[in-house]
């Protein structure tokens, strides 16, 4: 069973998920031009803009918050698990992408790091086995279940 704080992390992946996703599918130029908003530009220090790339990162990030709520709503500890490990792997090398390219300020270079270092964090977390209470004289088909 996904635990609260597995059904946290999985909601705050979710939601970054369908913010990229939404916005870089629905808007792919307007991403580029102004990701993550609120006078920051990450996206247009890499040009050039590529409007299909763009597209196919939103309906990535899309695909992945997807994943992200079909375990929270069916709170099965092996989905949170199969859907951390979606988050991590597309996370880590994301994450080491940036960390090489950080930004032009210091308040950029934290945000890429952080926003870019969290999923790698609860993506590896989610992929731990969930702690599941199992009395001693619970069936061996039970405990298998429960893992």
């Amino acid at each position: 069973m996904n635990t609260l704080w597995r059904r946290v992390a999985l909601a705050l992946l979710a939601l970054a998920g369908l913010f990229v996703g939404v916005w870089a599918a629905a808007a792919p130029r307007s991403f580029y031009d102004s990701f993550p908003s609120l006078g920051y530009h990450w996206i247009d220090l890499l040009p050039p803009f590529n409007e299909h790339l763009v597209f196919d990162v939103g309906t990535l990030q899309l695909g992945l918050a997807a994943g992200s709520l079909a375990a929270i709503v069916s709170r099965r500890a092996l989905l949170g698990r199969l859907s951390g490990l979606t988050w991590f792997v597309f996370a880590l090398p994301h994450f080491a992408f940036h960390l090489a390219r950080l930004g032009p300020t210091m308040s950029d270079s934290i945000g890429q790091a952080v926003s870019t270092g969290l999923p790698v964090v609860l993506g590896l977390l989610l992929i731990l086995p969930a702690r599941v209470r199992v009395e001693a004289d619970t069936p061996l088909e039970i405990k298998e279940i429960a893992r």
